[in-house]
């Protein structure tokens, strides 16, 4: 993961934090020159094209050089920090210096055919096959060391150690967001005993650890301002009649996947108008259950709860088209995608297995994953194998429209805005609280009597919600 440019200075290269990115913006650094780092420290932030995602350095030292400036969109495996490992010589340092205080080791000596083994993960038994990437082709060694960055990002691991060095306990074996999830939750992944296959940790096992020993949560540490790198970013700028804005992080992702949905799956939309008057007393009623306090309880929570009773009745409908193959999957799990609006622009991070979840489960995942789009926090991870999507175009206060699918999905719904309306309502005409739901879908895997059948069993359990009894 690192070459050495001097005997103590090591290089931290961009790593390729989702799979098959291949450029990050830099958004904030939390270093500057001279300061002291240690292995795990998050030295800065970048954007992808799915997230903005905090960056941790590998090993200890003293930061010698900041190589980008804040806002400086970096291609995957380019140097952006060096580090002095020997932690002896200061910022600006003459590398003669710095190289004459300490000796070079001697170049390590491995097997033949045999990878560098990562602390925590052991050595492969095959190679990990990647996407290839648009533009220039690459060596077989930038591969590797891209491969090296990605399995150290996803699990920090020191250097590899001389041979008379005595043998560091290995990590516990978790996924990224299960990293996260222990470290905010201040649990020691070293204490929690794995239930998952090859004896990986979960999520569940951590909330398990939380719930048999109470922990302290640490306190908040203060970040100081860090200026700027010199190298110059590119940023918009003004012409006098027009203002050029760059295309890149989420805009530049979401733009080539909308295009790229558009021209390759037939959309089909369709529209109802339903009556929700019943479905908003019952949101109403539910912000005064107990079962439902301190939850995120809106009308989104039904609309959601609604759609996963129409896929459990129109199961064909949670679907996607492999085009490679020329296989339609059919999937017999629901990741429900929830469209967000964010700063950085709209992404769509999903709830896993939200088919398995209860009303409170539900309300509790959409409010996480709506503090966390917010926050800039989304991961990666969170915007990924999502089956099918809802966007609520409605808090804009529009009545609907005919969106188009997140890529690799067979259909999303979208929801308008609720209104007070004339309705006719047994007979007569009263004021009623109506909306407008849009359904659009994949016509190579969709026809149209099962959408019709998906949006008609939605707008029936918002017009009735005793049927997320009876159908649920």
């Amino acid at each position: 993961m690192t070459t050495m440019t001097e005997a103590s200075v090591r290089e931290f290269k961009m790593p390729d934090v989702g799979e098959g990115l291949t450029e990050a913006e830099i958004l904030k650094w939390y270093v500057q020159p001279g300061d002291t780092v240690t292995d795990g420290q998050v030295v800065c932030e970048v954007e992808t094209a799915k997230a903005a995602v905090e960056l941790p350095i590998p090993y200890d030292g003293v930061v010698r050089e900041l190589r980008f400036a804040e806002g400086t969109t970096v291609d995957v495996g380019t140097a952006i920090i060096t580090v002095d490992v020997a932690g002896g010589a200061p910022a600006g340092a003459p590398a003669e210096e710095s190289a004459a205080a300490v000796p070079a080791p001697e170049p390590e000596k491995k097997p033949e055919g045999r990878q560098p083994v990562l602390v925590g993960y052991g050595v492969a038994a095959s190679s990990t096959k990647r996407r290839p990437r648009k533009g220039p082709q690459t060596t077989a060694a930038e591969v590797a060391v891209q491969q090296a960055v990605q399995s150290e990002l996803n699990g920090h691991s020191h250097p590899p150690a001389p041979a008379e060095a005595p043998a560091e306990r290995p990590r516990p074996l978790a996924k990224p967001p299960v990293r996260k999830l222990a470290k905010d939750l201040g649990v020691d992944l070293a204490t929690v005993t794995p239930s998952g296959p090859d004896g990986v940790i979960t999520r569940e096992d951590v909330h398990a650890a939380v719930a048999a020993v109470p922990t302290e949560v640490p306190e908040p540490v203060a970040v100081a301002a860090v200026p700027a790198a010199p190298a110059a970013a590119v940023a918009s700028y003004d012409t006098g009649r027009e203002t050029r804005v760059p295309v890149k992080g989420v805009r530049k992702a979401t733009a080539a996947a909308m295009v790229g949905s558009a021209f390759t799956a037939p959309h089909v939309t369709e529209f109802v108008t339903v009556d929700v008057t019943r479905t908003m007393k019952l949101v109403e009623e539910l912000k005064q259950d107990k079962e439902m306090q301190g939850l995120r309880v809106n009308p989104l929570l039904l609309i959601a709860k609604a759609l996963l009773v129409a896929i459990k009745r129109n199961p064909d409908i949670n679907a996607s088209w492999d085009e490679a193959n020329q296989e339609i999957v059919l999937k017999h799990y629901v990741n429900l995608g929830i469209a967000a609006a964010t700063p950085r622009g709209l992404i769509v991070p999903n709830i896993k297995d939200a088919h398995a979840k209860t009303l409170p489960q539900l309300a509790e995942s959409l409010g996480e994953l709506v503090t966390t789009a917010r926050d800039g926090k989304t991961s990666p991870a969170a915007m990924q194998g999502g089956t099918v999507t809802i966007t609520n175009v409605g808090v804009f206060g529009i009545d609907t429209g005919t969106p188009i699918l997140n890529p690799g999905e067979a259909a999303i719904l979208a929801v308008g805005a609720i209104r007070l309306q004339p309705w006719v309502h047994k007979g007569k005409v009263k004021p009623r609280q109506v909306t407008t739901l849009a359904l659009s879908f994949d016509h190579r895997l969709v026809d149209g009597e099962l959408g019709s059948k998906v949006l008609a069993d939605v707008a029936a359990v918002l017009e009735q919600p005793k049927r997320l009894i009876t159908w649920g």
